[in-house]
């Protein structure tokens, strides 16, 4: 029985080590083991040690608490090292931001030292708290750099919205170092309005619009083009119909003039003092609604005048001691022809398509475009509305809902990839924290859902740790027998096997 339990099988003396070695890739045992033989010298490297370093690096990356950023940055810190493992909240970063627009929107600049802040003592919180501010802006992005990283697609320089608070802060600082040389800062201080655009990324539903923003670009790109080739088609027409129509005005004609005293009144008519709403004519050539004829009467003190300047001539005579009559001279503007002006101070008019696309946008927006319609039927025609009919069918009714459906159909799909992004990156932050932190994809359930799930995840932990430990036993023990049977003790090794 003693020769039976030493000698092997006659198919297991056959077998030689690199049969076992393929044994152990197929088992998987992954564990690195080395064993000295007695003359001192160490057995050549086996094909599992490869196997066994390389799931000892994975394991490494696997305990990292962000895989996805830099292992070490500024050439010593690790993703443990205090400084760098410590958390920032976002919420103080946002109190900040909050806190940055309500200063902003004290400042005043009319009572400034060369400083840039107020000499009042009610400012001199204000400027306080902005320097308290920046202060922690800049901190923010040390803080930043020395979690991520500077340079690299993870880093702090990888992100866009990280990018530009590196530019504000900087901006900040030359404003900073500036202050005194006698340097007009009016440029570098309008960078502070982007200040308030660092809450975007803070926000994750803000970033969802601005992102959606950014996505509808290329498509909202051939919406502007149909939105420019309808501006050029309906301004080419404007030109040609209404070029200096807007200009007309009624004259008082020179021989009035040189016969009466009128300087009393204007080169032409006006309805008002100033020339907001002017009373454009129709010259005889054109079949607008309005002609010089249609210039209502002068009114002086309530009472409107009717005599003419011959009617009143003989009356002044015979009563010298009474006052002038009412003599009607508004009914002597009968010239119609181009003045200066158009209305709005020059600002609405068709002399030029860059006008004529101002006078476009304003009547695609449905604000005043009324007056410009009646502009430009009393200067031209009456049939004049069916083009402002079109324009606003086209122009309001059709390009502007057409920008609303681009938005609204990039906005699902935007919507599902940044909820997707944002899930994962909440999975990934879950799943690699430290290692007595439990990984949780889901949302937190009752208590005792959460005590299964931690039992469930101490039961994992312990089955791979038994794994390993068993792992390296059996790889332990075929090496040892490995080298028994090359010194001919196949017996001492199997009976140790055995046991």
């Amino acid at each position: 029985m003693t020769g039976q339990s030493q000698d092997p099988e006659p198919h297991e003396q056959q077998r030689g080590p690199a049969e076992e070695e393929g044994e152990e890739e197929e088992e998987g045992d992954h564990m690195h083991v080395s064993v000295e033989r007695e003359d001192g010298q160490l057995e050549q490297e086996h094909p599992l040690d490869k196997d066994l370093d390389k799931d000892l690096e994975k394991e490494e990356k696997e305990e990292l608490p962000y895989p996805s950023l830099a292992p070490v940055v500024l050439l010593a810190l690790t993703q443990h090292s205090p400084p760098r493992s410590w958390c920032l909240r976002a919420r103080v970063s946002i109190l900040a931001i909050l806190l940055n627009c309500v200063t902003l929107g004290m400042f005043q600049p009319f009572y400034t030292n060369p400083l840039g802040c107020c000499d009042a003592r009610a400012c001199d919180c204000v400027c306080a708290l902005d320097d308290g501010i920046f202060i922690f802006f800049a901190g923010e992005m040390v803080v930043k750099m020395v979690a991520l990283g500077v340079i690299g697609q993870s880093g702090y320089l990888g992100d866009t919205w990280n990018r530009l608070d590196f530019f504000i802060v900087i901006v900040g600082m030359l404003e900073y170092s500036l202050d005194g040389h006698n340097v007009s800062l009016s440029a570098i201080r309008t960078v502070r309005v982007l200040r308030p655009l660092r809450a975007i990324n803070r926000v994750p539903s803000m970033r969802i619009l601005v992102t959606l923003l950014l996505d509808t670009l290329p498509m909202l790109g051939n919406v502007l083009a149909l939105c420019f080739f309808v501006f050029f088609i309906f301004g080419i027409v404007g030109v040609q119909l209404w070029a200096g129509l807007l200009r007309n005005r009624c004259f008082m004609g020179e021989d009035v003039k040189m016969k009466y005293n009128v300087t009393f009144l204007s080169g032409y008519y006006r309805p008002e003092v100033t020339d907001d709403h002017p009373f454009i004519c129709s010259m005889e050539r054109e079949n607008g609604m309005l002609r010089c004829s249609d210039v209502p009467r002068r009114r002086v003190a309530g009472t409107y005048c009717s005599l003419t300047a011959e009617e009143a001539e003989p009356e002044v005579r015979l009563r010298a001691d009474q006052p002038a009559p009412c003599v009607n001279w508004f009914q002597y503007y009968t010239e119609c022809r181009a003045g200066e002006l158009n209305p709005h101070k020059g600002a609405i008019n068709f002399d030029n398509i860059g006008y004529a696309w101002i006078a476009i946008f304003q009547v695609i927006t449905l604000e005043g475009w009324v007056d410009i319609m009646y502009y430009v039927m009393d200067a031209h025609s009456f049939y004049n509305f069916i083009y402002f009919f079109f324009l606003i069918i086209v122009g309001s009714f059709f390009m502007i809902n057409l920008c609303l459906v681009v938005i609204a159909t990039q906005f699902s799909e935007t919507k599902q990839r940044e909820h997707a992004l944002m899930k994962s990156e909440q999975r990934a932050r879950q799943l690699h924290q430290s290692a007595s932190t439990l990984a949780s994809d889901s949302q937190p359930g009752s208590c005792y859902e959460e005590i299964i799930r931690y039992l469930a995840h101490l039961g994992r932990k312990a089955w791979r740790r038994l794994s390993r430990c068993l792992a390296l036993t059996s790889t332990h023990l075929r090496r040892v027998c490995t080298c028994l049977k090359e010194r001919g003790g196949a017996g001492r090794c199997g009976g140790r096997a055995g046991r």
